[in-house]
C-alpha cells in the first residue's frame, strides 16, 4: 500500500515521537527503526525540508519533532517523502472514451480516498496510542 521510503519515514517519525523531544542521532534512529543509516539520511532531511522535525547540530544534537506528534499525521509524513497514495483523475490506461472513470477505476479511487482519508485523520500519537499493548516499533525478541 505504501513504498519502502514511505515505510521507513513512518518509522522515522514514530521513534522521534516516542522521544518526547529528545534530539535522536541519524545512528539512533537508524539502529532502532532498522532503516538503512543513508537512506535515513535523505528522509530525515525531507522532514525537516517540510517542517515536520529539524535537526540540532553538535553535542547533544541530532533530529526532533517541529510539533507535538497529536499534530503530526501520517499523511504529512507520507507527502514529506513522496510517498502518499495518488488518487487516479482520468483514465490510467489513456483511453480516449473514458471520460472520468470506468467503474473499475472508479472502485480503486475510492479505495485510494479511504485509505487517504484513514491517513489524514491518524497522527502519530494515535499510533503511540496502541489499545492492543503493542508498540508500533516493536522490540528484538530475546532469545
Amino acid at each position: 500500500m505504501i513504498s519502502t521510503t514511505g515505510e521507513y519515514a513512518l518509522r522515522a517519525a514514530v521513534y522521534l515521537a516516542q522521544n518526547d523531544g529528545e534530539p535522536m542521532t541519524t545512528v539512533q534512529v537508524a539502529e532502532v527503526t532498522k532503516v538503512p543509516q543513508g537512506y535515513l539520511s535523505k528522509i530525515l532531511q525531507a522532514l525537516v525540508k517540510r517542517g515536520l522535525a529539524r535537526s540540532q547540530r553538535g553535542l547533544g544534537g541530532g533530529f526532533v519533532l517541529t510539533r507535538p506528534p497529536g499534530e503530526i499525521t501520517v499523511y504529512e509524513v507520507l507527502t514529506a517523502v513522496d510517498a502518499a497514495p495518488e488518487r487516479i483523475h482520468t483514465c490510467p490506461l489513456g483511453i480516449p472514451g473514458h471520460i472520468g472513470l470506468c467503474p473499475v477505476h472508479r472502485l480503486v479511487d475510492e479505495a485510494i480516498a479511504n485509505t487517504e482519508h484513514a491517513f489524514r485523520t491518524a497522527t502519530l500519537e494515535s499510533l503511540l496510542m496502541s489499545t492492543r499493548g503493542v508498540q508500533p516499533l516493536c522490540a528484538e525478541v530475546a532469545e
